[in-house]
């Protein structure tokens, strides 16, 4: 019996094809990436890794990217195995770390491998779930670093939702890691249906005789444009009656009846109450709506629970109440009562839930676990919800295609869309999923169904050079090794597979250029013509060590287009020097100077009216002798303006009517200035240049001049010119393109030497060059996990945080993790606290200052500004106060900061002191200061959330 048997005969259910696949490649050795949809199956192939490990006796690694994933597996594992062979480590939590089978986030065991843990001893599989994850531009590099720093022993099994490119990462994976099967389902277990919801009505998307149920996104690439017609005639008649009101509602006037009826006939949408009926009377529920917001959810939440809705029998909200209970038992009376635990259990009771960031980690299991076991029928959520969390639903709900990103409002991509309606169908339950999208006027069917059926979205690498990843890198694998695995990451691999084609098509025109080379040489013997050097591969001989750089028929050509080159040199030169100083000559004229326009409809003399009011782009106020008034600027003149003359201009000078513009123009007629004679031609610089008159002498007097100019030599000549440049911008783009990562990772080694973290350095009496070496700073960088790791490893040096108290500490580190929402941002100054806090928070701002003028000098991008936002929170939490008064001292503008994202915020701050603890070594003030810090944080709802 193979251990795939063994395993399979504990299930309950067969293994789909690819799961089959996958376990088979997986038992012969070999590592696998599985590309699936949400919802297939995926993790069915890491359990069996799992199965493995503990068969062979060796250790298995289970990673996630978020700590509420890691504690799902942790539970669904242990419940498999035993409590005793499964442990769980993430930032905060460490149960049974030295079991067979760990469950971590997939930062802990990248700081696993560059602290070369005796814990790495005897691992044979790392499962490395959501590994699409890679793409996110803020972790997404410590993916690519396990990837790459396992040892080839150890088998990678790669979970990853549906991507275009599955094909090249699972190239990528091969090339780094060695043999790995790639298996690629795009087959959803349960079908998709894709409906929209107009007013009250549900549609279909799609025209029912499509079939568009099979894949990801639940359309076929043949059908995946037949928007349901039906729908379509609704929409328009919709969008009719909306136009039809509103014209009745102008006749009306404003606020009259027919505007509220254009509200209610036209594209009003149905309102949530409502809509989750509508779901509950379709047998649609459980449902999951997706808001973009975490106001919009709980506002959702409140809309539903003042309407009355109730989704459960009274037995059922009993059950609630159990779940509850058992979730809140470390919860004290008087927390409870500030985070609201009445109102949340309120909803909870109907079957209705939020689920997002900002509310309570305990919160969150609990409305998980009750969806799960289908007490609650309707949860309104933020997109945090797709991540991998176990919370399949019979439909999924999405309000609006647009959400904000951090930075601005943006549409949702293919692969948002596909994850989120991913949610929809539950296997083994549902004999389809639903997918609905809430119309509106700004929502087209046929957007819906280009996000339904779009396969464009492929996995991009966010890898790039850190500093603890340089430090780390160079500790392990010196500067020549870091250069190489730079060299073997995906973000390489992807440039270097960008100009795959670029590539080729450069060698082809090498080919081309070597064959029209010999036929040049062949016309060029004909005519008795010597037809000049070129390298082997095509090109030109470089000029340096060359007797005559323009000797033979090649060089005459070389000639002609160098003359032709320093002639466009001079040309833009000039016309640079023309710009300036035609624009400063504009700026610097007076009222009543005399100019002569040289060009357009009224050339000849014009008096300034008004000066220019701007340097930059001058533009005076001019009257012609023809009477026309208007403004001239630099693109009227060929050279800098010339001042003719003045004329005396009355004070209120009348431009302004036919009249007055005539008098005037009679008046500069009459003042004898003389406008210059002709067209004005820009002077041009070439003919004064003495390079260019030798080039030109040397032309002449080349054998080739001899040529008729019709010659068949200078169409050949004209055709690898041609080539010559299209090759060397391609190579310069190639080079541009595949060297981004090695000048980053130079820069970054350029602050760190400047700043002492590496050094060269060269053994007594050794030969060959210097070898960069990582000093004891540099060991104390490697320690350090932090966006802002560089600051804090040099306030550590410089001891700014020597003699703080641990709450002090405590709000100094918190400027160092905290990041303010947009527009609420709080810097040094915005400090309050007693003058140690302030001294410390100005001397880290000024360290964070010194850090950065070496990253500009350096060209690297800055490390943020510390914030001060969350400092006051933390400070008062770790001296003991209240949970209300330290939740407001964290608001924002008046905002009560979301009990969620206190807690968050807090983990982040123990983490960076345990951190600091370590990096400061035992027995040392700092780090006994920083381990009373943690201990003063880790208390009530904070403790309950870290454990």
């Amino acid at each position: 019996m193979t251990e795939l048997d063994d395993f399979t005969s504990r299930l309950d259910f067969r293994l789909d094809e690819f799961q089959t696949r996958a376990c088979e490649a997986l038992e012969a050795g070999h590592g696998v990436l599985v590309c699936a949809p949400t919802g297939a199956g995926k993790t069915i192939v890491g359990e069996f890794a799992v199965h493995l490990a503990l068969a062979g006796g060796t250790k298995c690694f289970y990673t996630t990217p978020i700590k509420a994933l890691s504690n799902q597996k942790y539970a669904d594992l242990a419940a498999v195995h035993g409590h005793d062979r499964v442990g769980l480590l993430t930032g905060d939590s460490s149960i049974n770390p030295d079991a067979p089978v760990v469950v971590m986030t997939t930062e802990v065991v990248r700081n696993m491998i560059y602290a070369n843990s005796r814990a790495l001893q005897g691992l044979s599989h790392v499962v490395m779930d959501e590994v699409h994850f890679l793409a996110d531009r803020f972790r997404g590099a410590v993916w690519e670093e396990v990837i790459l720093h396992l040892e080839p022993s150890v088998r990678v099994v790669s979970l990853s939702a549906t991507v275009s490119n599955a094909e090249e990462f699972g190239d990528w994976i091969q090339t780094v890691r060695g043999d790995t099967s790639v298996i690629v389902d795009e087959h959803r277990p349960v079908p998709l249906s894709q409906h929209m919801l107009v007013g009250s009505r549900l549609f279909d998307l799609f025209a029912p005789d499509g079939s568009h149920s099979g894949s990801p996104g639940g359309s076929t690439r043949a059908g995946r444009h037949q928007v349901n017609p039906e729908l379509k005639r609704y929409i328009r008649h919709r969008i009719l009656l909306a136009d039809d009101d509103s014209r009745g509602h102008d006749r009306r006037g404003r606020g009259g009846r027919s505007g509220r009826t254009r509200q209610r006939r036209g594209d009003r949408a149905l309102s949530r109450p409502n809509l989750v009926a509508r779901l509950d009377r379709e047998g649609l529920l459980p449902a999951i709506g997706f808001i973009f917001s975490r106001v919009g959810c709980d506002a959702a939440l409140a809309q539903c629970l003042r309407s009355g809705l109730t989704l459960l029998t009274p037995e059922e909200s009993m059950q609630v109440d159990a779940v509850v209970d058992a979730h809140l038992t470390e919860l004290s009376p008087a927390d409870a009562d500030v985070l609201g635990v009445d109102e949340w259990r309120a909803g909870l009771r109907r079957g209705i839930a939020a689920h997002h960031a900002g509310l309570l980690p305990t919160f969150r299991h609990a409305v998980e676990e009750l969806f799960v076991r289908g007490l609650v029928r309707m949860v309104f959520a933020t997109e945090t919800l797709a991540l991998g969390i176990n919370m399949p639903a019979r439909s999924v709900v999405l309000e609006r295609l647009v959400k904000y990103n951090g930075e601005s409002h943006v549409d949702l991509t293919p692969g948002e869309f596909t994850q989120l309606t991913g949610r929809a169908g539950r296997r083994g339950i549902d004999v389809e999923g639903h997918a609905v999208v809430v119309w509106t006027p700004e929502v087209a069917p046929e957007e819906v169904a280009g996000l339904a059926g779009a396969r464009t979205f492929p996995l991009r690498s966010s890898f790039a050079p850190e500093y603890n990843m340089a430090v780390n890198l160079i500790g392990r694998l010196g500067m020549a090794g870091s250069r190489e695995l730079l060299n073997r990451s995906f973000a390489q691999f992807q440039a270097d597979r960008s100009v795959v084609g670029q590539a080729r098509k450069v060698d082809d025109a090498y080919r081309a250029l070597r064959k029209l080379d010999v036929e040049l040489a062949g016309a060029a013997a004909k005519r008795g013509i010597d037809p000049g050097t070129v390298e082997a591969d095509g090109v030109e001989a470089d000029d340096e060590g060359a007797a005559d750089p323009y000797q033979g028929f090649l060089g005459y050509v070389t000639l002609r287009e160098d003359i032709r080159q320093r002639e466009r040199d001079l040309k833009f030169r000039r016309r640079n020097t023309t710009h300036d100083a035609i624009a400063a000559d504009l700026a610097a004229l007076k009222r009543g100077h005399v100019i002569g326009v040289p060009n357009g409809r009224h050339r000849g003399l014009a008096v300034v009216i008004e000066p220019a009011s701007q340097a930059q782009d001058p533009k005076p106020l001019v009257l012609s002798e023809d009477a026309w008034c208007g403004r001239v600027g630099i693109r009227d003149f060929v050279n800098p303006p010339d001042v003719l003359g003045n004329m005396r201009l009355p004070k209120n000078a009348d431009r302004r009517t036919g009249r007055g513009r005539r008098d005037l123009a009679s008046a500069l007629r009459s003042t004898g200035i003389e406008a210059p004679r002709g067209r004005q031609k820009r002077r041009a610089e070439a003919a004064d240049d003495t390079e260019l008159a030798q080039m030109r002498r040397d032309l002449r007097s080349h054998p080739a001049h001899q040529l008729p100019p019709g010659d068949e030599l200078f169409r050949l000549a004209e055709r690898r010119n041609r080539l010559v440049r299209d090759i060397v911008n391609a190579e310069r783009a190639i080079g541009e393109r595949t060297s981004t990562l090695g000048v980053t990772f130079d820069r970054i080694v350029a602050v760190l030497r400047e700043l002492g973290y590496l050094d060269d350095h060269r053994d007594a009496g050794a030969k060959g060059p210097d070898t960069v070496r990582v000093t004891d700073a540099g060991r104390l960088l490697g320690r350090i996990y932090s966006e802002s790791d560089l600051v804090v490893a040099e306030c550590m040096r410089a001891g700014v945080w020597e003699g703080l108290a641990p709450h002090e500490l405590a709000a100094v580190v918190a400027s160092l993790v905290y990041e303010s929402r947009r527009d609420s941002y709080r810097g040094i100054d915005s400090m309050p606290g007693t003058a140690g806090v302030r001294d410390a928070m100005a001397a880290t701002a000024e360290v964070w200052s010194q850090v950065t003028d070496v990253e500009r000098r350096h060209q690297v991008a800055p490390t943020r500004e510390p914030d001060t936002g969350f400092s006051v929170a933390v400070s008062m939490w770790a001296m003991g106060r209240s949970l209300t008064e330290a939740l407001a001292a964290a608001g924002e503008r008046g905002q009560l900061l979301s009990p969620g994202d206190f807690v968050r915020w807090n983990r982040q701050v123990v983490d960076l002191l345990e951190q600091i603890r370590l990096g400061a070594g035992p027995d040392t003030p700092l780090a006994s200061t920083a381990r009373s810090a943690v201990t003063s944080i880790r208390r009530g709802v904070v403790a309950v959330e870290l454990g």
